[in-house]
């Protein structure tokens, strides 16, 4: 008998064993997953199987991902309760998965598992992701233990809290990807991928995060201003560019995760942008978050994630030369929260001719005055820039700022989303369009 005609065989537990006390589900759960583990490991990989394996993979798979989302659509309160101590403790998203792969095996893969996955390109992957795109949406999916974590993940991290006195003393620091200088109570950020374009990846997304928590921690920060380099870049040297989105070359390499980068980045440092960060905790009448204005500057473009960020930004400005662009649809992946808040900035039909259709708008099209605030030539820019900067910095804009986003985008709001984010982003990470693209970018390359 073959590996598969093994899987076809191994139906296993059906999903309502998985819908009783969580004892006996978290039982069940780990014997379907070490069934398709081992079925799977007696076959080659995904690029040598014949396509009666590659179906009964997928049979096989699909079967432990319904026990799977059964299982969190029936548990993620108690499961969530348990990786967190009843609420009493915050983790972040990685340590979330890994705790979950700890106690509830078979649920989503674990840290070895992923390693061994990170090895490989995107097209040669088994697709472990997915497990985690189901178990984060079944979460967020939960008004008590999605909001908490939605809540929990606006913390500064542990890296921005061990910087920050050192900061605060020099007001400046190189992060890597990110500079960060404080200078008359502006933060200045600058993303200095100058060798990609600001392109983002894992690296970018921890750096940015940090960038972001160490401006609205500073008490002297008054206003956050978010800018492009000068690029090395051999058709743009010389000149700022504010990003060329996702690092499609990290992508294509396997290198961009869905918990590290496209989740992180959402639920991370672009909604701390947003709702600010959580510096208080306990009894206090105070509000727990530390929020400020943010101003962004785009230089030559701002393409896909470069314009995902610009949705969130309390004010724009653009060079007359600029454009922006969200050509996520053409890469086969989501383009984040931007549908979200796209629509509310532009419209239904605008965004759907920016999103599914790739529209590039540039800075001087009468469209872009809904998606950027000033446009200015080049050699008057930085003026227009501290123009802008002394008007967010009188008193009352914060708690202005706080209303506006309340009647923009609840918490629920960018929760449900997320949730379905969550899932879908995983699933076009592994779609057949996207590994297609992969291997021909792999073969030209």
């Amino acid at each position: 008998m073959t590996a598969a005609d093994h899987i076809r065989e191994g139906a296993g537990d059906p999903p309502a064993a998985v819908r009783r006390n969580l004892t006996h589900a978290r039982t069940v759960l780990a014997r379907a997953a070490r069934h398709t583990q081992d079925l799977l490991a007696r076959l080659p990989g995904p690029a040598e199987r014949s396509v009666e394996q590659r179906e009964a993979v997928t049979a096989a798979t699909d079967a432990a991902r319904t026990l799977r989302a059964v299982f969190m659509d029936t548990h993620a309160d108690a499961v969530y309760d348990e990786l967190t101590e009843n609420r009493s403790g915050c983790l972040s998203l990685a340590e979330l998965a890994d705790a979950a792969a700890s106690a509830f095996p078979g649920l989503v893969p674990t840290a070895d598992q992923l390693k061994a996955e990170r090895s490989l390109v995107q097209a040669e992957k088994e697709g472990l992701e997915i497990d985690q795109g189901i178990f984060f949406s079944r979460l967020l999916h939960s008004p008590t233990a999605g909001r908490h974590l939605v809540e929990s993940l606006l913390r500064p991290t542990p890296r921005a809290l061990a910087l920050l006195p050192d900061f605060r003393a020099t007001g400046s620091a190189d992060l890597g990807s990110v500079r960060i200088e404080r200078t008359d109570g502006v933060a200045r950020l600058t993303m200095c991928r100058d060798d990609c374009l600001n392109a983002e990846d894992n690296r970018q997304i921890d750096d940015m995060e940090t960038a972001v928590d160490l401006a609205l921690l500073d008490p002297e920060v008054e206003v956050g201003l978010l800018r492009g380099g000068v690029m090395t870049h051999p058709r743009y040297r010389g000149r700022r560019v504010f990003s060329a989105g996702i690092n499609l070359k990290s992508l294509h390499a396997g290198e961009i995760s869905l918990v590290d980068f496209l989740l992180r980045r959402e639920l991370g440092y672009i909604h701390k942008i947003v709702r600010g960060v959580r510096s208080r905790d306990g009894d206090d009448w105070r509000t727990p978050m530390t929020e400020k204005p943010w101003i962004a500057v785009v230089d030559t473009f701002a393409i896909g994630g470069g314009a995902q960020l610009l949705l969130v930004f309390d004010h724009v400005l653009a060079a007359s030369d600029a454009y922006v662009s969200l050509p996520a649809a053409k890469e086969g992946i989501i383009p984040g929260a931007a549908a979200l808040r796209l629509v509310r900035a532009v419209g239904t039909r605008l965004s759907g001719q920016v999103i599914l259709e790739g529209r590039r708008i540039r800075a001087t099209e009468p469209d872009a005055r809904l998606l950027v605030d000033e446009v200015h030539e080049t050699e008057d820019l930085d003026h227009a820039v501290e123009r802008s900067l002394e008007r967010f910095r009188a008193p009352a804009v914060v708690a202005n700022r706080r209303m506006l986003r309340l009647a923009e985008e609840s918490v629920d709001d960018f929760r449900h989303y997320m949730a379905e984010f969550a899932l879908q982003q995983a699933l076009r990470l592994y779609s057949a369009d996207v590994l297609d693209k992969v291997g021909r970018f792999s073969a030209v390359r």
